[in-house]
């Protein structure tokens, strides 16, 4: 897997110590793949409410719950 070094405030690095600690994660690299995860899935909620806000019908016109499904299958497929 590859490294990525990144800088995070004493707040964060406490924040996901205690999440390891308190034994929600097995690691912190658990604990930032799925705040990774979380981010990725916003980011691409917010791709598609902006698809919806410029042009009226999101994504060529497909409905809401076949966009739903395949945003969950492109999620379990990245997991």
């Amino acid at each position: 897997m590859p490294m990525v070094t990144v800088s995070i405030s004493p707040q964060q690095a406490a924040g996901i110590r205690a999440a390891v600690d308190n034994g929600g994660y097995a690691s912190s690299s658990e604990v930032v793949r799925e705040a990774l995860r979380l981010w990725d899935s916003t980011r691409k909620l917010n791709e598609f409410r902006d698809d919806i806000l410029d042009e009226g019908t999101p994504s060529g016109g497909r409905c809401v719950a076949d966009m739903f499904a395949d945003h969950e299958a492109e999620r379990r497929r990245s997991a």
